[in-house]
């Protein structure tokens, strides 16, 4: 295998932790108000990705750095031709982090509201558009052969990425709410598994809707395998909640997540952006590649330093693996309704 295809694998598997750490972390966001009906339980809402949200947030820095260094040409192109979408985005993950910092910094009920409208807010708007930031780049994009971006913002608002869009904000949704569900007990508990079957059901219509029509593009039978694979991880973490076994569901919707972006990676490859113009102008993993001795540095870089951060960012979870409820939460008296 050549490197090329090593970095395109590797970004694939960095995007797609990325995708399942921060996807439950979105879906705790967005969740907020609706397992959160009293100061306490929001606290226990928001400490259960407390120690965690940050350290998923590496993936994204890890998975552009290697985009930028593995494959310059791709990460120009994307990042030129996706800069309101990217900007919107990283304004928003900068706001949701703020919130998420400045929430507890006073105790007043009104300060909390307006944290907590940007935390739900901030957390909706980055698992919408990666979604559709990712069906564009399946599906291409209007490209010369100088590969620049031929389009605008409204360009990548077509039906297929608004419908992938949709699909990561509701399986980011599902995710956290069985996070919620593993992760607490007691009100906060009962309420998110309430929120599967609803949240549940959507989510296997978009679903099904975009990995079918992912499909019509360039299926194959792997990538018809993996989308299969994908759904069937769906219907059983639906299954695993129904019957209480929040952890068996957890591990579904990760690998839904997973197989999904596989999917979409698969039916990429070999191109790393197509072009809608002329196949001829696409970015692939060879002319968008960095030089051969750039990437075997990057290798050795990734080979020693890998697996030390996989090891400390498990070693977190396993910490902080307890659950959650109401009597782990501080309550000082006449503040607990506020």
């Amino acid at each position: 295998m050549a490197l090329t295809d090593i970095w395109f694998l590797l970004i694939a598997v960095l995007w797609t932790g990325y995708l399942v750490l921060e996807g439950f972390d979105f879906g705790v966001g967005m969740l907020l108000p609706f397992v959160g009906r009293d100061a306490v339980d929001r606290k226990v809402t928001l400490r259960t990705i407390g120690p965690v949200w940050d350290g998923n947030e590496v993936w994204l820095l890890v998975a552009g750095g290697a985009t930028f260094a593995a494959f310059p040409f791709w990460y120009a192109t994307l990042f030129s031709g996706f800069y309101l979408a990217l900007l919107i985005i990283l304004v928003a993950l900068i706001l949701r982090g703020i919130a998420l910092e400045y929430r507890g910094k006073l105790d007043d009920s009104s300060w909390h509201r307006r944290w907590d409208l940007v935390i739900v807010g901030s957390s909706a708007v980055p698992a919408l558009l990666w979604g559709v930031a990712l069906a564009n780049i399946v599906r291409g994009v209007p490209m010369g052969a100088d590969h620049e971006f031929a389009g605008n913002f409204f360009t990548l608002l077509n039906p297929y990425a608004l419908l992938g869009g949709v699909t990561t904000l509701l399986l980011f949704a599902l995710h956290g709410a069985i996070f919620l569900a593993l992760k607490t007990h007691g009100e906060v508990h009962d309420r998110a598994l309430k929120l599967v079957p609803p949240i549940g059901l959507a989510t296997v219509v978009a679903a099904a809707a975009f990995l079918a029509w992912t499909q019509a593009f360039d299926g194959s039978a792997l990538t018809w395998t993996l989308a299969l694979a994908a759904a069937l991880c769906l219907i059983g973490a639906l299954a695993a909640s129904r019957f209480g076994r929040e952890g068996w569901a957890f591990v579904g919707t990760a690998a839904t997540i997973a197989l999904a972006a596989a999917t979409l990676f698969t039916t990429l490859y070999p191109n790393v952006l197509p072009s809608t113009t002329d196949a001829a102008f696409s970015l692939t993993t060879v002319n968008a590649a960095s030089t051969h001795y750039t990437l075997k540095i990057m290798t050795w870089v990734a080979v020693i330093f890998t697996p030390v951060v996989l090891a400390y960012q498990g070693y977190t979870y396993w910490v902080f693996r307890k659950r959650l409820g109401r009597t782990d939460i501080y309550q000082p008296a006449e503040k607990v309704t506020s």
